[in-house]
């Protein structure tokens, strides 16, 4: 009977192990509360607020409310046409226009913009997007001729023009674990900037494409640069070069993938959001580490023309459309990428457990449901002295997700 109970729950187990690939996707339009459905971009805050840049002002959502912001409020708002939008480490929000860059002060509470323009030492009025340094700093990009970065320290501005970067400007800043900056430009590849010195990384040394469109760096101090063709992954101090050219799935014999940006969750999978124009087809894909999985509108997301992609601290994925918005709660999509996301160590000889990753709760039941206690120290570990020989179930909750993992105490 004992052995027959155990198949039973362990058959239980399995089936909740099959559901993982379910995806929660949720959308936003004009008549939930979005100023407009046509969204350019998309931040989150320190609050975990989302703003949108949309081409009609910006919009707030805190999980329950709106907040427009647009000219008709907010005169000193340079245009309602917003082209990038960043959430700043001390709260300010920070948008791009064709006509300069207005910064909120604190966030919704500020309630005032403060604009910026070439007067005031932007090297161009145009920015295409905004990153934040690890010190603080104001990175502005401008995808123009005539100018490369812009930067802001609070006070003072500076910028970086060619011949320093190229003629063709930049259009992403990501900054890795020593400071050092790295630019996707649009023609040009990449450039990296120690400090000193400016290095021009292309097709000649190794990229896929030249025609840069995004940039993120992951945890291992990976840089992720996407292009019109792909995506190229820089390993190594520039010694190895990894390409993704096929990360959403298109109606064949059609396979370019045009990365419009890269982002990066808690758990470290890197995220792409993805448009091919002259198809009208886009969607969002993940890689696990082993492979991608894409979700567009056939999964239910707002639109196809992604424009894009920011993940708040409960690793829920905005992204943003000219139809609307999605926000994607993902679950890991198969056992291999629960075993990326959770490090679960157990030695039967050992009354221990020690898991190490993202999770809320844990629980440990026999094979007849009954709970046990358990005592827990640090680093993870968890000791389970008081369980008597047998086999036992844990429980993980994260994120409203449930996993379970079987031990033996011998």
């Amino acid at each position: 009977m004992i052995r027959q109970t155990i198949i039973v729950f362990s058959i239980f187990l399995f089936s909740l192990c099959l559901k993982l690939d379910a995806q929660n996707i949720q959308n936003y339009f004009q008549t939930d509360g979005l100023s407009s459905n046509y969204v350019e971009c998309v931040a989150v805050d320190i609050f975990d607020n989302i703003w949108f840049g949309t081409s009609n002002g910006v919009s707030m959502f805190d999980g329950t409310s709106w907040i427009t912001f647009n000219q008709s409020q907010y005169p000193n708002l340079l245009s309602n046409n917003i082209k990038s939008i960043a959430a700043a480490s001390n709260g300010d929000i920070w948008v791009g226009t064709d006509f300069g860059a207005c910064k909120l002060s604190s966030g919704v509470i500020g309630g005032s913009w403060q604009s910026y323009t070439t007067s005031d030492g932007l090297a161009n009025n145009k920015i295409v997007r905004i990153d934040e340094g690890l010190n603080g700093d104001m990175w502005f990009s401008h995808s123009s001729f005539s100018a490369g970065i812009s930067v802001f320290d609070g006070t003072n501005w500076n910028s970086y023009n060619s011949p320093n970067l190229p003629a063709s400007g930049v259009c992403a800043t990501a900054f890795d674990s020593n400071g050092d900056q790295w630019f996707a430009s649009p023609l040009n590849g990449l450039v990296h900037y120690d400090g000193t010195s400016f290095t021009n990384i292309t097709t000649s040394s190794g990229l896929l494409s030249d025609y840069s469109t995004s940039i993120c760096i992951d945890n291992s101090n990976n840089i992720w640069l996407g292009s019109q063709d792909g995506m190229t992954v820089v390993e190594n101090n520039l010694s190895q070069f990894t390409f993704h050219t096929i990360m959403y799935s298109l109606p064949p014999p059609d396979t370019l993938n045009p990365v419009v940006e890269i982002t990066k969750d808690s758990w470290g999978r890197v995220w792409a959001a993805i448009y091919v124009g002259y198809l009208a087809e886009g969607g969002v894909a993940y890689w696990n580490g082993s492979q991608w999985n894409d979700y567009d509108i056939n999964d239910g997301l707002a639109g196809s023309n992604i424009k894009g992609i920011a993940i708040d601290s409960q690793d829920n994925v905005w992204v943003a459309t000219t139809t609307g918005v999605s926000k994607i709660i993902p679950i890991p999509s198969s056992s291999n990428e629960i075993e990326k996301l959770y490090q679960f160590y157990h030695n039967p000889s050992e009354r221990k457990i020690n898991i190490v990753g993202k999770h809320e709760t844990i629980s440990i039941y026999d094979n007849l449901g009954k709970k046990y206690g358990f005592e827990k120290s640090s680093n993870g570990i968890y000791n389970l002295s008081n369980l008597t020989f047998g086999i036992y179930y844990v429980n993980i909750l994260s994120n409203n997700q449930s996993y379970t993992y079987s031990i033996v105490i011998e």
